[in-house]
């Protein structure tokens, strides 16, 4: 190779490897004109220093977290990417087990590399993949399927509120992408989770399932939709100085309606109040809960006002 297509052969491969986080494959180097030689001698000389079989830090051997995984997805093919542990850390809303690279390939591959969980993918569609920070990855919605084959729903509800936080994904989002994975591994544990969490009643219908609640829990009918403390409840009994509230919508809440919530309840209780606060998914599917919550509720707050138990 003559001495100025050398020089523009290197500079190519290092504008290459400043894209990939100060790493290149050898497929790579060998593509851009380097011939096997060459290689050899830049690691001889310590230009290259080897990271995984086939894969190189350039310029020094020392490369940072995005590095590891450039070369980690590298060391696998041109068809690999991160997925499962390894992805939902890339994308910021999950850990990856230490010293361990989740890769998946979009093709069955019999290549193996110590430190490396292989998964070969040979259905993923071109939705499942993409890229952050220059570095293959699958989707936020991929993602957090795989995550659910290997997390449970407490890790998984941990992940849904930090990409909500820093806006990767959002829950109803995410829901109404699961109906383009039907039958997909982890979508079971993926969608029992949302639902709890996002579903939703009408207000017609919260009243309608509630106030059976409340009449099994021993209370008499509450006043609904009431100004108390200057904010509008549910659910009231000024007798008892109980206030109901119920949620929808757990996961999207934005600052200054978490400020607004803190600030209701506060209220509620320096005004002597019980405030009280489920979901409208328990009120739905865990209706022996709520009526169990109501009842010693009220019998903690009649065991502190004995002229409402003597009434009773």
């Amino acid at each position: 190779m003559r001495a100025e297509s050398l020089e523009t052969t290197s500079r190519e491969a290092w504008r290459l490897a400043r894209r990939q986080h100060g790493v290149v494959a050898r497929r790579q180097l060998l593509a851009l004109g380097f011939t096997s030689k060459a290689i050899r001698h830049r690691l001889a000389v310590g230009r290259l220093h080897p990271v995984w079989t086939g894969v190189y830090a350039v310029g020094r051997p020392q490369i940072n977290r995005e590095g590891h995984w450039m070369a980690a997805v590298l060391a696998c093919g041109p068809e690999a990417m991160l997925s499962h542990r390894s992805a939902a850390a890339l994308w910021g809303f999950g850990e990856e087990t230490p010293g361990v690279f989740d890769i998946s390939v979009a093709r069955h591959s019999s290549v193996r590399r110590p430190g490396i969980r292989f998964h070969n993918r040979a259905g993923l569609w071109n939705r499942d993949m993409t890229s952050r920070l220059g570095i293959p990855v699958t989707s936020p919605v991929k993602t957090f399927l795989d995550l659910a084959t290997v997390s449970g729903p407490i890790t998984i509800e941990r992940a849904i509120n930090e990409a909500d936080k820093l806006e990767v994904i959002d829950a109803d989002s995410l829901r109404r992408a699961l109906e383009d994975h039907p039958g997909q591994p982890g979508i079971c544990l993926l969608r029992h989770v949302l639902d709890e969490h996002t579903f939703r009643l009408s207000d017609d219908e919260l009243e309608r399932l509630f106030r059976p609640l409340a009449t099994a829990a021993g209370l008499p009918v509450p006043l609904t939709k009431v100004m108390v403390d200057k904010f509008e409840v549910d659910f009231f009994w000024p007798e008892l100085g109980l206030v109901v509230e119920t949620d929808g919508w757990r996961y999207h809440r934005t600052p200054s309606a978490q400020s607004r919530d803190a600030l209701r309840f506060q209220r509620h209780v320096a005004s002597g109040l019980t405030p009280l606060r489920f979901s409208h998914y328990q009120v739905k599917h865990e209706p022996r809960h709520v009526v169990e919550i109501l009842r010693r509720t009220v019998a903690h707050i009649r065991r502190g006002h004995p002229a409402l138990s003597q009434s009773k």
